[in-house]
């Protein structure tokens, strides 16, 4: 089976896995954008996937071929699950696998899943290579943190690096740190080390605090690092991986005219699948740096159904 990250180009771009957030129709509006290189898509559970809540957390893997390549993530803590999981994702179509091991949510972390796995380093493995036997052939990554409570980074990477992965994301900071401090760069030197030294051919993403391509190029150029993920920086600048535009020069009306897709498309693709509310995560991204973002913010959160936005929108007009 073709491992998509390979023919990636140099230095390539993935935006982050992120919960509630990163599903086909926010993909499908940082494409009108411009896309990064890789998309992945929100965290799953093994469970919820194997259960006969299915329908539900299927949603979350819905996808349309233009979002290619794009990697499902999973998380859970039972590798038998994994495997299964593994066959039922190689079926629909993904290019590839990614595990979750740096979710810092307490009850996730509590029970030796995402960022707990660190903890457990032989569980970690074993369901490594259960995803990997059910993936048959399809690339397998993981992303994760630099440690718990504390940095570990050359004991953790170093044992994933053994795993034999075929990437690694790294977010820069330990699961207790969640994203309330800087990013820790300076770790990318020990981790590039580890890479050249225990498994060369793994590439290595770097996470965290990540909002320009600017400020990529030069993790690229200081730490040698394969890719960049960026995260929460999208909510800054949903144009962040187009290189030929300044999002400063972006006037409303173009940001606007970008949210009204994003809620046309939105109601079209949910309808009443998803609670009108959980779209108004999205509105802070059309209005942020402008003059009056917070008059226009404020007057979209007060809205209860999508007619009420294209109102708003048309008055501002």
């Amino acid at each position: 089976m073709t491992n998509f990250w390979d023919k990636l180009p140099k230095n390539f771009t993935v935006l982050a896995p992120m919960e509630d957030v990163t599903d086909t129709v926010f993909r499908q509006i940082v494409i009108k954008a411009d896309r990064p290189d890789v998309f992945f898509t929100e965290f799953t559970n093994v469970d919820g996937l194997l259960s006969k809540g299915v329908e539900k957390v299927a949603q979350r893997l819905r996808y349309e071929p233009n979002e290619k390549p794009l990697v499902a993530q999973i998380w859970g803590n039972d590798p038998e699950k994994f495997f299964r999981a593994a066959k039922l994702l190689t079926d629909l179509g993904f290019d590839g696998i990614d595990i979750n091991m740096g979710c810092p949510q307490r009850d996730v972390v509590k029970k030796n899943c995402g960022g707990g796995c660190i903890n457990v380093p032989s569980l970690a493995a074993e369901i490594i290579q259960a995803t990997r036997e059910g993936a048959n052939g399809l690339p397998v990554s993981v992303k994760t943190r630099i440690g718990v409570k504390k940095i570990i980074t050359e004991e953790w990477i170093s044992h994933l690096l053994k795993q034999n992965l075929v990437t690694l994301s790294v977010h820069l900071r330990t699961v207790a740190e969640m994203s309330k401090v800087p990013a820790h760069f300076e770790e990318l030197s020990k981790i590039v080390e580890l890479k050249n030294s225990i498994n060369p051919k793994t590439k290595i993403v770097a996470n965290g605090d990540i909002k320009s391509m600017n400020q990529a190029d030069q993790l690229f150029e200081k730490y040698k690092i394969d890719g960049v993920m960026i995260g929460r920086g999208i909510f800054e600048n949903i144009w962040v991986f187009n290189r030929k535009i300044d999002p400063q020069k972006i006037g409303l009306k173009e940001r606007l005219n970008l949210l009204l897709e994003h809620v046309n498309l939105y109601e079209q693709v949910w309808g009443n699948k998803k609670d009108f509310n959980a779209l108004k995560k999205y509105f802070k991204i059309y209005t942020f740096g402008i003059s009056n973002a917070s008059e226009i913010r404020t007057k979209l959160m007060e809205t209860k159904n999508y007619e009420e936005v294209r109102n708003i929108v048309a008055n501002i007009y």
